[in-house]
């Protein structure tokens, strides 16, 4: 029999996938279709210190093999996800989740953390610097190493429990900044971010997302984010979570091979909502026929 478990941190995870912040909710819809426990983990939805609308209308725009989004952030606050979101995912999901936090000023994310910090379902705080640092010119702290290692420090005096940065790939280098966060302290990386994209409406002659641009996922960006988890894992002795484009069991082979240790499905879902299940049911088979034993041992495998 194919051994599909993975390990983050010392959480030991039953199977590679995850599905990815902002494409799950807190779980509730998908438990409708299926046994969230056959989940590696979730990484829920992200959450800011208090509550947010989002951007302004349309927010969604369709590509080719992907899609570009603008939601801004839409959450209702650290702490109502505290007291109701995430007891209620404890009663459907009985695995530790990733919590995955955002914030426009270090203190945002340090007042996020330490509360986060206590819910008892919560097994990794996973770190959004792609938001714009109000205190900083505006400058998205992802693409400083200044900054994401002063996050990570001060996120990480509050917390007990594995702190894994997640990166945007908006950047010259993405391996320097993956370095600064390791060096500051982290327990592991989340890489990629969506990409920045637009679209025009040429009928009206105006951008279709309402803010301009937005975050550009979907399989068309499988190929980028492969080689940033590649190109990050062979420099940082940490682990690193793999997203961007996974939509099928050979995906995770695949990111799992550049040095991934786990994998977040995002994307997929919003088409397909079995996408999770799918892929999880695939996955021994696919090993079984690549003659993978133990899928732990392909982990950045490539040289």
């Amino acid at each position: 029999m194919v051994d599909i478990t993975t390990e983050l941190s010392g959480l030991k995870l039953s199977n590679p996938v995850i599905p990815a912040s902002g494409t799950f909710g807190y779980g509730e819809e998908f438990a409708e279709l299926y046994d969230l426990n056959i989940l590696g983990s979730i990484s829920i939805k992200g959450t800011t210190k208090d509550s947010r609308y989002g951007n302004e209308l349309p927010r969604i725009a369709e590509c080719t093999s992907g899609l570009i989004n603008s939601v801004g952030l839409q959450n209702p606050g650290i702490n109502h996800v505290i007291q109701e979101e995430l007891p209620r995912l404890q009663k459907i999901f009985h695995k530790p989740v990733i919590a995955n936090i955002s914030g426009f000023s270090v203190s945002d994310y340090v007042y996020c953390a330490e509360r986060i910090n206590a819910a008892p379902n919560v097994g990794i705080i996973e770190v959004n610097v792609s938001c714009p640092n109000v205190h900083g010119g505006g400058i998205a702290f992802g693409t400083s190493c200044e900054n994401v290692a002063e996050v990570t420090r001060e996120v990480k005096k509050v917390t007990s429990k594995p702190v894994y940065i997640k990166l945007t790939p908006n950047v010259t280098d993405i391996v320097k900044i993956a370095q600064a966060a390791e060096s500051a302290g982290a327990d592991g990386l989340s890489l990629i971010n969506t990409l920045l994209g637009m679209r025009i409406n040429i009928k009206t002659r105006r951008p279709v997302i309402a803010n301009k641009v937005g975050g550009f996922s979907g399989p068309a960006v499988f190929p980028v984010a492969l080689r940033m988890v590649y190109q990050v894992s062979k420099e940082v002795n940490i682990p690193v979570i793999g997203i961007g484009g996974i939509s099928s069991a050979e995906d995770v082979i695949e990111m799992m091979m550049a040095g991934a240790s786990a994998v977040q499905v995002g994307s997929a879902n919003l088409v397909e909502p079995l996408a999770c299940k799918n892929i999880i049911d695939e996955l021994p088979r696919v090993c079984e026929r690549l003659g993978i034993e133990k899928i732990s041992e392909i982990i950045g495998i490539i040289d």
